[in-house]
């Protein structure tokens, strides 16, 4: 009985405070990633360009994930996730500082530069924490750990866009100074590298971990259902960004409501988010990972047919409603993509961290929005939940029972 107990467990004590301080990085990247949302907006007006030269801001920022997910991974797995932690805080600080020259000059690739470093800095973050967050405890409470800590990942997000919008479109007269809001977060970021670079993050020891970073890699591409749940991280990434990015545009294109009101009502989508995951963590200590992502696709599925459809409010309150069906996805994905991989799960995770330059959907849909309507760019979401549902129907029907390498 207590050994059954003891699988039900969030975490042990010995990793309570690594996961406590881990899980609050969660919050710092979800409110860097969220602020990108509102950029597209504020750019469009302020320096007069379209909804496709726009996505460029999440292009830039998400190629910086692709082009260093597997540096990252280097990194993390030959000198331990404290570095890598610490490596991403700084460029993370970084470039949120490079925004001060950036408003001076006030040219859009200035901007474009400090974001691309700042991708670069995240990839370290989330390459670092999220492998770490599902080691730290059972591995049958994986999936609800991960969701607990991505949780903080909501909550940073509802609060950027709440807290940046109202800054950039508070006033009708005139904008506010991007720069401003990006400059305290560095100074914030760089303070709690300083803060990570003394404590001890205890690493976890697997069979073989010498084994050379590069080798892993090929190893993972020969293990097909890790290259499946590769493929639906990446198109869940694609859907789940290209939404959060177009959704000002859409609202307010729509003539629903104006910037303000929609930089609001995108924070109280995420807060939705945010809810959906902490929900989604509780229920996950008691229904298996992959039959929760079953019917969560489904519902994501349905919601963005009802959009397609062009029903006016009814649309509206889908799209609102996908938030809290999308809410669990990443973090359940990712658990089970690295489920029982060992020594493997350093590199399983930067190369899962390669996943949000799907962000780059996001200019698909800018592309169809200029030459066609607003509705029909939710065709790309469309797809992207489609293949997370044949993912998840695929783990329901073989019962978890996969085989990896050893």
């Amino acid at each position: 009985m207590k050994k059954n107990l003891d699988k039900t467990k969030l975490t042990d004590k010995r990793y309570l405070i690594p996961f406590v301080l881990i899980t609050l990085l969660f919050f710092l990247w979800g409110g860097a990633r969220a602020i990108l949302d509102v950029l597209n907006k504020h750019f469009q007006d302020e320096l007069h360009i379209t909804i496709t030269q726009s996505a460029l801001i999440q292009v830039i920022t998400y190629l910086g994930y692709f082009l260093m997910a597997i540096p990252a991974g280097v990194i993390t797995n030959d000198y331990g996730y404290r570095r890598g932690v610490v490596t991403g805080l700084l460029l993370f600080g970084i470039g949120s500082l490079l925004f001060i020259p950036a408003s001076a000059m006030g040219t859009f690739w200035a901007f474009l530069i400090a974001l691309f470093i700042i991708g670069c800095g995240l990839t370290f973050l989330e390459t670092a924490a999220n492998p770490y967050v599902t080691e730290l405890g059972p591995r049958e409470t994986s999936s609800s750990r991960l969701n607990l800590s991505q949780t903080f990942n909501g909550m940073g997000c509802f609060l950027a866009t709440l807290l940046v919008g109202q800054f950039l479109f508070g006033s009708e007269r005139e904008s506010g100074d991007v720069s401003v809001p990006y400059t305290f977060i560095g100074i914030l970021v760089l303070v709690i590298a300083i803060i990570f670079s003394r404590v001890d993050l205890p690493e976890i020891a697997h069979a073989d971990d010498n084994e050379e970073h590069g080798s892993n890699v090929m190893k993972l591409l020969h293990t097909p259902i890790f290259v499946f749940g590769f493929l639906a991280l990446l198109a869940y990434e694609v859907a789940e960004i290209s939404i959060n990015s177009y959704f000002v545009n859409f609202v307010t294109g729509e003539g629903l409501m104006d910037k303000l009101s929609a930089s609001r009502f995108i924070s109280l989508a995420l807060l939705i988010f945010m809810a959906g995951r902490f929900i989604g963590s509780w229920v996950m200590r008691f229904v298996r990972a992959e039959v929760m992502l079953l019917w969560c696709a489904v519902g994501t599925v349905v919601c963005m047919l009802l959009v397609l459809c062009d029903l006016g409010i009814v649309s509206l309150v889908a799209l609102i409603a996908n938030y809290f069906f999308e809410a669990i996805m990443f973090p359940t994905i990712f658990s089970l993509a690295v489920r029982g991989l060992g020594r493997l799960t350093k590199s399983a995770g930067s190369v899962l961290m390669m996943t949000p330059v799907g962000g780059c959907g996001f200019l698909l849909m800018g592309i169809i929005a200029d030459r066609t309507n607003l509705v029909l760019p939710f065709v790309i979401p469309l797809l992207g939940f489609s293949v997370v549902l044949c993912y998840a129907a695929h783990l329901v029907r073989k019962k978890s029972n996969f085989s990896f390498p050893s």
